[in-house]
């Protein structure tokens, strides 16, 4: 077998070339390859078996897996692997092009089979400067006479996840899902193969099962279950490899086993799991989704830090993540999508008092009372605003903020007046109907008419209202797709999603300082699709602050910090009826709820709530501080990346601690919550209000450590240093604090 070995930016990549001219990835990792490590066999391996290596790097190690309608798969598989596919395991290497650009090293890879199906298929692996990240898809071309139908094709797969070391997989190998969830957004838990499903139950033994771990989105919420995101990684060798799927819609990746290694595939939408198949006339081509794949050592942070600077580099460039300004909003634990001009003024003047730079009235500005099924027009309701919305965003204007309003540009109402008058071709139609979801219709943006309405409302809202600021909103699942102008209802998906994409480039294009935040239930579509156009991404719709510090502790992980816009809604406090005793008690937890909600945010993106026209001096003054501190500290979190020095928070955490480090300096977010349902997952046998965080990862604690508190000044709390462990006293059940730590 010949090699081509490739080292890139810490990438150790090495592919082989058989005598049969076929190309095998054999190697992807931060670890250097051994030949030894393929297609090991253990001393309980029968003398058969050992005849099998040569059979094994034939059947598997394929660089794409590509399937068609109606060809033989030979090689053994069981279940709904995407493994041994046809053309996949038939391409033969043309050749490779190694070239560089203004971004980093590009290789572009060409295989073919010319003897079955008459394809081509073209890799392109693109690296970037600085960072350990490679992001590749492959584009299929129907190079023969006869039509081809397209039902899988893979944008990465590498076999032999688990050959390096000596232990079995149960023993050395970790996988990292990261659930996502309405209210529980960033969700990231860590499991062995085994507790999967995919123990090593004959180990050194050839085997083979039908199981696969399969995190799948379908539809149009891209991280309702799962962002799109994976980890696993080596503990016996230290390797870690990590992925991201950059697609706006249904995508899969699985974990599974084949011929006595462990696979990863990674792709988009797929016929199994997505109802997508694509229709391939002589010359047509389909390209995949493009995926982020990266290399580390055994370190989840690491990789998190290596994907924050990648994520960087592929975004729009935009002044909002370049500034950070604060954003107050009118909706969280505040008007909740009830809002009028005179609610709006007493709340627009305290927002300005306390230094917010951006205003944004979210829902309920189109229409009077219950306005959920009806909404699509987007046209100013009279009844809220008596003088037009206008004078609302005239009046923040005054204020020296930018005014924004909320939008959810891709559905209409059932009882939408424009709805009822439109042709069907406007929505997601199936089975001849048009598809219904929470009394919403989607609408389907590869209509130009469509299109001309979108941007009629964009128009509108940006030069007749005085709009710097959209809070795109997106709160249906429309599910499989649409069978209008399609040969799959998942194909009608993707077409739609691609020309919601390029409509989002046409507005950039036209409003390059407009700001558009993503949000889907606040969460819901957390990708890089998306987020390398939006400037900006809700996390979540969470309303208990408490909880939210699991969200704010963990959203560096699916987004950069300077993307990840976090409530922070102080609560009204009525001291009406209680006693001095009483009143004192409530006052000290509402002293303490501030804090807690500004730390929230504090380390990402701050999107300020609350009545702060009806909260006490004190508690106001809490307020104006952490914005204070917030746009010192700003400047650093654009450039920073995460760390966890406990891991990543759970939800039954009562202690939660995360930060964001630069090379000489790091600020760590502290929590406590002692309520129902969290459990004490401290490490140290301390005293029941003491917390002891290791910070021996930061890349400057070998010099010794200087920590002081940032926020609040006021409230200072007992801590120390020893080493490079701080000690942090939290006594009350409810608290939070704001850590600096330098050289």
């Amino acid at each position: 077998m010949e090699y081509i070995k490739i080292h890139e930016n810490g990438i150790h990549i090495v592919f082989g070339v058989t005598e049969k001219k076929q190309l095998k990835l054999l190697h992807f990792s931060s670890v250097e390859f051994n030949e030894a490590d393929l297609c090991k066999f253990g001393p309980e391996c029968k003398a058969e078996d050992l005849g099998r290596k040569e059979q094994f790097l034939d059947e598997g190690f394929q660089l794409v897996q590509v399937s068609f309608s109606g060809y033989n798969r030979p090689y053994e598989k069981h279940g709904n692997k995407h493994i041994v596919t046809a053309p996949g395991y038939l391409l033969t290497y043309v050749g490779m092009e190694d070239t560089v650009n203004e971004i980093g090293r590009k290789l572009v890879i060409t295989q073919e089979d010319k003897e079955v199906t008459h394809s081509r298929v073209i890799t392109t692996m693109q690296f970037y400067k600085g960072t350990s990240v490679v992001r590749m898809w492959s584009e299929v071309i129907n190079t023969g006479s006869e039509m081809q139908t397209l039902e899988y094709i893979s944008s990465f797969c590498y076999h032999g996840l688990e050959k390096e070391g000596q232990s079995n997989s149960d023993a050395k190998m970790r996988v990292r899902i990261p659930f996502n969830g309405w209210q529980k957004e960033m969700s990231i838990r860590d499991f062995s193969f085994a507790e999967l499903g995919l123990a090593q139950t004959q180990p050194g033994v050839y085997q083979r099962t039908s199981q696969v771990l399969e995190v799948t989105n379908t539809g149009n919420w891209s991280a309702k279950k799962y962002l799109p995101l994976g980890y696993v990684e080596n503990k016996e060798v230290h390797s870690g490899l990590f992925w991201q799927i950059e697609h706006n819609g249904s995508w899969h990746y699985e974990i599974s086993d084949q011929n006595c290694n462990f696979y990863l595939c990674v792709s988009g939408p797929t016929e199994v799991q997505s109802h997508w198949f694509k229709e391939l006339q002589p010359g047509d081509s389909f390209t995949s989704v493009p995926v982020a794949v990266g290399v580390c050592n055994d370190s989840f942070e690491k990789a998190m830090g290596e994907l924050t600077k990648y994520r960087r580099m592929i975004r729009r460039p935009n002044k909002d993540d370049e500034n950070l300004p604060v954003i107050f909003n009118d909706y969280m634990n505040c008007l909740f999508g009830d809002p009028t001009t005179a609610k709006e003024i007493p709340l627009i003047d305290a927002a300005a008092e306390c230094g917010c730079e951006y205003y944004v009235i979210d829902a309920g500005w189109y229409a009077p009372g219950e306005w959920w099924d009806s909404v699509g027009e987007w046209q100013e309701c009279r009844e809220r605003f008596p003088n037009g919305i206008k004078e609302v965003t005239d009046y923040i204007r005054s204020k020296g903020m930018v005014p924004g309003v909320w939008l959810e540009l891709e559905v209409m109402g059932i009882y939408c007046e424009k709805a009822k008058r439109v042709p069907d071709d406007w929505f997601f139609i199936r089975h001849g109907k048009r598809v219904f979801d929470r009394s919403r219709y989607q609408l389907d943006f590869r209509n130009p008419a469509v299109i001309d309405h979108v941007n009629e409302v964009i128009d509108r809202v940006v030069n007749e209202y005085g709009v710097g600021y959209i809070k795109m909103d997106y709160n249906i699942e429309p599910g499989i797709g649409t069978e209008l102008y399609a040969e799959s209802v998942g194909q009608g998906m993707l077409e739609h999603e691609k020309a919601y994409l390029a409509w989002l480039d046409d507005v950039f294009k036209r409003y390059p300082d407009l700001v558009i935040e993503n949000c889907s239930s606040g969460g819901l579509r957390i990708d890089y699709a998306l987020l390398s156009r939006y400037s900006i991404q809700s996390t979540s719709d969470q309303e208990d602050y408490r909880n939210y510090a699991t969200i704010a502790a963990n959203a560096a992980a699916g987004v950069t910090p300077e993307q990840a816009a976090v409530w922070s809604y102080p609560m009204r406090v009525s001291l009406e009826g209680k006693s001095e005793e009483e009143q004192n008690v409530l006052r000290d937890k509402a002293k303490e709820e501030v804090i807690y909600n500004m730390i929230n945010s504090m380390l990402l993106r701050i999107h300020q709530s609350g009545h702060l026209a009806e909260l006490s001096k004190e508690r106001v003054d809490l307020v104006k501080e952490g914005l204070r501190v917030y746009k010192d500290i700003r400047g650093d979190i654009k450039n920073a990346v995460p760390f966890w020095p406990l891991d990543l928070a759970e939800n039954e955490d009562k202690w939660v601690c995360a930060g964001l480090q630069t090379e000489n300096k790091a600020y760590l977010a502290v929590w406590k919550r002692e309520m129902e349902g969290k459990k004490d997952n401290r490490k140290c046998a301390c005293d029941d209000n003491w917390f002891e965080i290791p910070l021996e990862s930061l890349p400057f604690a070998k010099d010794g450590l200087k920590v002081s508190l940032l926020y609040p000044e006021a409230e200072p709390v007992p801590f120390e240093v020893i080493g490079d462990t701080l000690s942090v006293e939290l006594e009350k059940p409810v608290m939070a604090r704001l850590f600096t730590i330098e050289k």
